[in-house]
């Protein structure tokens, strides 16, 4: 399926607030009302829009220490390591790792458990950690 402008005035309403009404939405986008109701659900059904969500404040919710960190694998991992809470977004990429991940923390003694318990689980090669510092942007 291919989106048009109409689809992506949609879209950009969903993703500043997934919760807003039919009506608002077609309100802000100049577009009637059923043709907004109707396009959502064809991006639905084409699982273009994949699910709706909701964006924490990682402060309140005892997620604000954050972790990048490249994975280099000998075999590919169980899937039962990506269900792990901490584990918010995984990426195949090139070069000298072959996974990079995201993860999210309560704090350092936090991430010090997981690390030394996923190391040990998966019998990873080798890894490399980033802590970010500050959240500049983030999205889901």
């Amino acid at each position: 399926m291919s989106i048009d402008n109409k689809d992506k005035k949609i879209i950009d309403q969903l993703k500043k607030d997934s919760r807003a009404s039919i009506r608002n939405i077609a309100k802000a986008t100049g577009i009637r009302p059923s043709t907004v109701h109707q396009r959502i659900n064809k991006l639905k059904e084409t699982n273009t829009i994949e699910k709706f969500t909701v964006k924490l404040n990682n402060k309140l919710v005892d997620e604000n220490f954050i972790v990048f960190m490249f994975v280099s694998t000998e075999k590919d991992l169980d899937p039962v390591v990506f269900q792990d809470s901490h584990i918010k977004e995984v990426f195949g990429i090139t070069g000298e790792y072959d996974l990079l991940f995201k993860l999210k923390f309560k704090d350092v003694e936090d991430f010090n458990n997981f690390i030394l318990e996923f190391r040990k689980r998966t019998g990873v090669k080798k890894t490399i950690t980033m802590v970010a510092t500050v959240t500049l942007k983030e999205e889901i």
